[in-house]
């Protein structure tokens, strides 16, 4: 049995395909930074699909909370054969608002994030020369975002850090892949008015917001076996918001 973990787990995307991975089998580690509560919730009813979840506490910007995540995660699962770098933040600001340390912190939770779980899972991976990592971006890393300048420019980092990484661990047979959510049906758009939703989904192609089990499909697809030949590329799961 293969073991997922997908940080951020507690939220709308994460959630979805948290519960795709069980239902198709996996042991799955819930990670969350503030959402104990739905977390522990959510690996119940995962426990229900017949496979073992745990939820797993850690800001993924803090190194060493991260390190102590993956060592109950191999403890309590075993080694992690995919994972999803998901977690994630968001703030609506004026760029010259902006403050260094919002700035910073943006970085530190998208970027830092997926470079530190990263880390940690990649020795078992390149020792066992297979793997997935699957990182969340958004369609703002690709069209950038007026007002969100340090959260599209977090999420355009995590491209480059996709097509890298892919290049590089390529000869150890491990694929790494990115996904670029329009706009979804989460909490973290919660905040915007239902006059802006709308103009958002007049803008998508497809003439409607999309839901976190969508987004969810397109995580799970690129951890498959049927992904086998794909790496270095992102996925937009936006209803051509993007085109």
């Amino acid at each position: 049995m293969s073991t997922v973990w997908i940080t951020g787990a507690s939220g709308g995307v994460g959630s979805a395909a948290a519960r795709l991975f069980a239902q198709n089998g996996y042991d799955v580690a819930v990670g969350y930074c503030r959402g104990k509560d739905r977390a522990e919730a959510l690996c119940e009813e995962l426990c229900t699909f017949g496979v073992r979840a745990k939820p797993v506490c850690a800001d993924v910007s803090d190194a060493d909370a991260v390190a102590a995540a993956h060592e109950a995660i191999v403890g309590a699962l075993g080694n992690v054969d995919v994972l999803v770098n998901n977690a994630g933040i968001a703030q609506q600001k004026l760029f010259t608002d902006i403050t260094e340390n919002e700035w910073r912190r943006m970085f530190a939770v998208h970027v830092d994030g997926a470079f530190r779980c990263t880390q940690a899972v990649l020795p078992h991976m390149i020792h066992e020369k297979r793997g997935k990592i699957v990182n969340v971006s958004s369609v703002w890393g690709l069209r950038g975002a007026s007002c969100e300048v340090h959260y599209a420019a977090a999420k355009a980092a995590l491209i480059g850090l996709t097509r890298s990484l892919a290049r590089e661990l390529g000869p150890s047979g491990i694929c790494v892949n990115c996904v670029s959510p329009g706009v979804i049906d989460t909490p973290m758009n919660a905040a915007h008015s239902a006059e802006t939703m709308r103009a958002l989904s007049d803008e998508t192609p497809l003439m409607r917001i999309g839901t976190p089990e969508e987004a969810a499909q397109a995580i799970f697809f690129l951890a498959s076996p049927s992904a086998d030949f794909i790496t270095g590329q992102v996925l937009c799961a936006d209803g051509g918001f993007s085109v």
